[in-house]
C-alpha cells in the first residue's frame, strides 16, 4: 500500500508541473516554471520515497529534495513580488 501511494504522490506532482508547464508557455512568467521545477522535484522525492522503504525515511538526504522544492517555491515567489 505504501508503494501505491507514494506513486499517485508522484504522478499527482508531475500532473502538477505539466500544468504550470503550460501556464508558463501562455504566459511567459517566470513564476510558473519556477513552480513546475519545484513540483517535479517533489515528484522525484516522492518516487524516491516509495522505492526505499519506510524506515530509510530519516536519512537526512531525503529531506534535500523537499528543501530544494520548497526553497524554489519561496524564491519564485519573492521574485514575482520584487518584479515590477
Amino acid at each position: 500500500m505504501h508503494e501505491l501511494i507514494q506513486g499517485a504522490l508522484t504522478i499527482e506532482s508531475w500532473a502538477i508541473a505539466l500544468f504550470f508547464l503550460r501556464f508558463w508557455r501562455d504566459s511567459g512568467d517566470r513564476l510558473f516554471i519556477v513552480f513546475a521545477i519545484a513540483f517535479l522535484v517533489l515528484g522525484v522525492d516522492w518516487g524516491g520515497r516509495g522505492a526505499w522503504p519506510p524506515s530509510a525515511e530519516t536519512r537526512h538526504y531525503y529531506f534535500l529534495f523537499r528543501l530544494i522544492a520548497f526553497v524554489l517555491l519561496i524564491a519564485g515567489i519573492v521574485d514575482k513580488n520584487r518584479r515590477k
